[in-house]
């Protein structure tokens, strides 16, 4: 099995470090290609007005000075030979749930390679309320869930797995569960402060609700994991809203 691993905290960090690692168990061949720095909040985006570069560290180790789509697109059509039979996409630092997602260069990287008829899976390890994160519960529960899909399931065309693993200690985990995607509401803050200079700057930055989740529907990605499960959400990239074709066929027939 040919796996090729990406993320969007970068290159050499502690999660894609543990990634390759579970990878390395699994597959026959692993490689790596991910971006040279932290490109958190990339989502889905490309690199198009400035050229890429790419650092070799060896024939299975890549980084790009670009978002985590750019570094999979490079991967996949410029440093691999042979297509891989799975792309992994984390395990990034902290998790990626509900409204997240849509950010999200660690599902980014995933959502690429489905967009190449590959099977894919992002990782993400949600951190505790006071900015640590323990990576027990994925490397233990990782190779747990990895077994089940590799062996038995069969990725649709356009579809790709978002995996979250709680806040907790490995033995507080209850078990795995399949969720739909979760919601809550938009309150990302902007920091307004003053430069040295006296000019006035602005940070966006993730509120704090966000370590403060509450979700009590187990049946979301954010309820599931606030009860301490694993969450597996199956997502898709074609983002039709089927519901409303015929709502707007009316207006316009």
């Amino acid at each position: 099995m040919r796996i090729l691993i990406s993320n969007d905290d970068g290159f050499g960090k502690p999660g894609i470090l543990l990634l390759e690692e579970i990878a390395k168990k699994i597959g026959s061949e692993v490689f790596v290609s991910a971006p040279s720095s932290n490109m958190s909040g990339a989502g889905h985006s490309l690199t198009m007005m400035t050229p890429l570069r790419i650092n070799e560290y060896d024939d299975h180790h890549f980084s790009v000075n670009g978002t985590p789509t750019d570094s999979v697109v490079m991967a996949l059509r410029h440093l691999m030979k042979d297509k891989p039979d799975f792309v992994f996409s984390g395990i990034n630092n902290d998790a990626n749930l509900s409204d997240d997602i849509s950010y999200s260069g660690t599902v980014a990287a995933a959502m690429e390679a489905a967009l190449f008829d590959i099977p894919a899976i992002a990782f993400s390890q949600k951190i505790d309320n006071n900015g640590e994160i323990d990576w027990e519960v994925a490397r233990t529960y990782a190779p747990v869930a990895l077994k089940v899909i590799t062996e038995k399931y069969r990725f649709p065309k356009g579809i790709l797995l978002n995996i979250n693993f709680p806040a907790c200690k490995v033995e507080e985990v209850k078990g795995i569960r399949v969720t739909t995607q979760g919601t809550r509401t938009i309150d990302d803050h902007v920091i307004q402060s003053v430069d040295p200079r006296g000019i006035p700057y602005y940070w966006i930055g993730p509120a704090e609700y966000r370590k403060k989740d509450d979700e009590r529907d187990i049946g979301t990605d954010l309820g599931a994991v606030y009860h301490k499960y694993v969450s597996i959400t199956p997502l898709s990239v074609n983002m039709t809203a089927r519901s409303e074709m015929s709502v707007l066929g009316d207006l316009f027939s």
